[in-house]
């Protein structure tokens, strides 16, 4: 790594760990949203389908119109916006006390416009300075997000804990703290020259590649996978095993983040080949959210969320790495079509397991069978969205095995 390069290495550490908050914080409070507000299980599922919508919105823009924006300025100003939409979402029972949820979506939406910058701008902003090793680089990058969750887990919970959830509007004013110093770090920081196609011609041409498309999918369903057990994992451990809630953020996220953290911090030091890392991932995060989703004993249950932090670690940076040794001239482009395809199964993940608790909480039918197994409506519903998440990592086994499969060959040929 160019010393030149360190203060913008840091501010990219920086605006990662504002990612891990913008995208963990509200998951950690949508039992108290629901408590004080009455929002239902499905509007905290949209909150997050707002999330990546809007991300995904970001994402596509920049597919397809990445040259028409002033890159360096777009990557300082990034911080500057999450701070912005924090700052709303703490002020939201202030600025629409009758519709306090109204405000919650307005500051969703301006945090995680700042989220989808950080996706499309600082994984090609990372791979644009020289390294020895850029797919170490690029796993490092991810490494710091699962690590800030774990961070921010640890003080939310502290936080509630001693101050109270009602007060939860100045635990998001300090989580503020994070974007100030990533806007500060990289006011000073030169920025790397990255690619963009030079008209969106280019982008649309590009999108006529097949293998654009697979990659697409495998980080698509990647994102699901992980987004999935990380947004719903304190809830579940909440409702349908019956931990205590500091339990739940405390074994559930935090667990889950640590083991997120150590398997991309363990490819950084020793990984080789992420086509592999990504496809026995994929095969680990299918019996641990079966196990998650099936086992009776509560201490199963969360070792099973836990792991499926490790197992699934690789499965999104695993398929940027995958993507762009595919096409290594892509640019800012690969890596928002890549992010879009991420979003998309970040989005569609979550929601679902929303939607599935509660039509088990309205449906008599529903309610009567978990009667008959001795469980809540809402217990049954967390249960049953968990098992059709593990369709992710199931059909992931079969995109990443393809990549595996063109990666060994082509290992074959080099060595021949």
């Amino acid at each position: 790594m160019q010393r030149s390069y360190r203060r913008t290495v840091a501010a990219c550490y920086s605006v990662n760990v504002t990612m891990s908050v913008i995208g963990n914080l509200p998951p950690l409070l949508f039992l108290t949203f629901h408590e004080m507000y009455g929002i239902s299980y499905s509007l905290l599922g949209t909150l997050v389908l707002i999330n990546f919508f809007t991300q995904l919105t970001v994402d596509l823009i920049f597919s397809f119109f990445s040259h028409k924006f002033n890159i360096p300025l777009t990557v300082r100003l990034t911080p500057v916006i999450a701070i912005v939409g924090l700052l709303l979402t703490a002020a939201a029972p202030v600025l629409f006390p009758n519709a306090v949820y109204l405000g919650l979506v307005l500051g969703t939406v301006v945090s995680c416009a700042a989220s989808g910058l950080c996706e499309v701008l600082i994984s090609p902003v990372i791979a644009a300075i020289p390294a020895e090793n850029p797919d170490h680089e690029m796993s490092k990058l991810h490494s710091v997000y699962a690590w800030g969750v774990v961070g921010m887990v640890v003080v939310s919970t502290a936080f509630l804990l001693l101050v109270g959830s009602e007060h939860w509007q100045w635990l998001t004013l300090l989580m503020t703290l994070v974007p100030i110093m990533a806007a500060i770090l990289f006011a000073g920081a030169p920025i790397p020259p990255m690619q963009t196609p030079e008209k969106t011609s280019g982008a649309v041409k590009f999108l006529k590649d097949k293998t654009v498309w697979l990659c697409i999918l495998a980080i698509f369903l990647g994102g699901a996978a992980e987004c999935t057990m990380a947004q719903w994992a304190s809830g579940y451990l909440e409702q349908a095993l019956g931990l205590p809630k500091v339990l739940g953020d405390l074994l559930g996220v935090a667990l889950f983040a640590v083991a997120l953290g150590f398997g991309r911090s363990l490819f950084s030091k020793i990984g080789k080949y992420p086509s592999r890392a990504i496809l026995l991932g994929a095969f680990g995060a299918t019996a641990c959210y079966l196990i998650a989703a099936l086992s009776p004993f509560a201490i199963v249950g969360l070792l099973g969320c836990a792991f499926t932090g490790f197992c699934v670690s690789m499965m999104w940076p695993g398929s940027l790495l995958v993507a762009s040794d595919r096409f290594p001239t892509g640019g800012v482009l690969i890596f928002a079509l890549m992010a879009a395809g991420g979003d998309m199964g970040a989005s569609v993940g979550p929601q679902l397991v929303g939607m599935i608790t509660d039509f088990a909480i309205l449906n008599p039918a529903v309610s009567n069978f978990a009667s008959t197994l001795g469980l809540a409506p809402e217990q049954l519903g967390m249960r049953m969205g968990i098992l059709i998440g593990t369709l992710f990592p199931l059909c992931a086994i079969f995109v990443y095995a393809h990549f595996r499969k063109q990666d060994k060959k082509k290992l074959k040929e080099n060595q021949s």
